[in-house]
């Protein structure tokens, strides 16, 4: 199974969280012009870009329930990717995700923590690392309607370089104890490059708050948003689940 967007000048974008917000990188699919790098505060301002495809590293679809070790995608890709299935967390249920909606960290994590153990089989609470991402989560999750699901994609970083590298998971971890791995980073750099990147954009001076990690994410997802408009990415699982409100469940890639 394979989709694909539209759009006027057929740009697609990847997107990455990151502690100023979000970083796009937008290709011109027929490359006709280079790679740009944005920051955006808000989502919302990336889908009022022109990109015909978005893909985005943040879950989309959140079920009212959610069975041992997460959602189908990630227990999918995770057998895919060896030593790397660490980097896929397990995302709780939606009403997790918005359990703790306006409340202190400290209260947000308990409530959180509570909801998800009262939505999962067998009963689990949520990572640290997950609930650091939940405003992000719940940004998407509050934008995304079924008629953009034909538009932006979830993609995870990991499962785009293991496509991006002949169905091999890289061989040297990004991070290391919470801080980037520098020849992880240099494993990853030169696997893009081999897609067409310039060494120079993907090194280029950063804006405060976007991490080198954040760029390279951004640049891996660009290319899966390409292989979605070009209608050659899959979705795992295959086919694509729903979730109550009718968005598609998958990573892409």
């Amino acid at each position: 199974m394979s989709a694909a967007g539209s759009g006027p000048d057929r740009t697609v974008a990847g997107v990455d969280g990151c502690p100023a917000g979000w970083i796009a990188v937008t290709l011109d699919s027929e490359g006709r012009r280079p790679p740009a790098m944005t920051v955006h505060r808000r989502f919302a301002e990336i889908l009022e870009s022109q990109a015909a495809t978005i893909a985005v590293d943040m879950p989309i679809g959140l079920p009212d329930r959610i069975l041992r070790h997460g959602r189908a995608p990630e227990r999918v890709v995770r057998r895919e990717l060896g030593e790397r299935q660490s980097s896929v967390f397990s995302v709780p249920s939606r009403s997790a995700v918005w359990a703790g909606f306006g409340m202190s960290d400290h209260d947000a994590y308990r409530a959180v923590c509570a909801e998800a153990l009262a939505t999962s089989d067998p009963p689990r609470k949520i990572s640290k690392q997950c609930f650091h991402l939940l405003p992000k989560i719940r940004e998407i999750d509050g934008l995304m309607t079924p008629a953009l699901a034909g538009r932006v994609f979830e993609v995870h970083p990991e499962v785009a370089f293991w496509r991006l590298n002949d169905g091999q998971a890289m061989r040297l971890p990004k991070k290391v104890k919470g801080s980037v791995n520098p020849a992880g980073l240099e494993e990853r750099i030169g696997l893009l490059e081999r897609f067409g990147y310039d060494r120079g954009f993907l090194q280029q001076p950063l804006p405060s708050r976007v991490g080198r990690d954040d760029l390279v994410d951004a640049a891996v997802a660009a290319l899966i948003a390409r292989r979605l408009l070009e209608g050659t990415a899959s979705p795992f699982p295959d086919p694509p689940e729903r979730d109550s409100r009718g968005l598609t469940v998958a990573i892409w890639a």
